[in-house]
């Protein structure tokens, strides 16, 4: 879990985007009383209305139910549910359930990771892609399956991560290059 952090906080939020969700999660633990069965009910609604824990909303936790970090850390790394990293625009889950660990999987996670460069767990830099693995996404007949936003692709190829990539990047550009011109049709005349 140590790259993990380490990966987070080499990457820090947006100050403003970072005092207005830590000003909000102050605002929803008013809602809760401060006793331990506070704990997960909390996480759950930092986590749903931020789709991950900051550190600092460990702390703030801590804080508030009068724990301390270590132990509110603790509980929320037992869960899968819960997130240390902001997700990426474009989250990826790899199904590694049976039908598609046995078809694979772990090679389309591995080919994933080397193309973006991070490891499961971890957000791109620029936060364009997140890597989750998941344990079965309930389409075996199709195995191995990748969801890509909310996009399944069922029997992949290592050769077709690269090709999911390039077509995120090309949209990205294409939608850029309708915006410039945009930009430049006021005052150009």
């Amino acid at each position: 879990m140590g790259n993990q952090e380490i990966s987070a906080q080499e990457r820090p939020m947006d100050k403003e985007r970072e005092e207005d969700i830590l000003e909000d999660i102050s605002n929803s633990l008013k809602g809760f009383p401060r006793e331990r069965s506070s704990l997960i009910p909390v996480l759950q609604m930092i986590q749903e209305r931020h789709a991950y824990l900051p550190p600092e909303a460990i702390k703030m936790v801590a804080h508030h139910l009068e724990m301390m970090p270590c132990e509110v850390y603790g509980v929320a790394t037992f869960y899968n549910q819960f997130r240390f990293n902001p997700p990426g625009r474009h989250p990826i889950k790899v199904c590694l359930g049976t039908a598609c660990h046995v078809r694979g999987g772990d090679i389309i996670l591995e080919n994933f990771e080397r193309k973006l460069g991070i490891k499961e767990g971890q957000t791109t830099p620029d936060r364009e892609y997140s890597i989750e693995r998941v344990a079965c996404i309930g389409c075996c007949a199709l195995a191995p399956v990748a969801v890509v936003d909310d996009t399944v692709h069922g029997h992949m190829a290592p050769s077709r991560v690269e090709g999911i990539i390039l077509g995120h990047k090309i949209e990205k550009e294409r939608k850029e290059r309708e915006i410039s011109p945009r930009k430049n049709e006021g005052g150009t005349r």
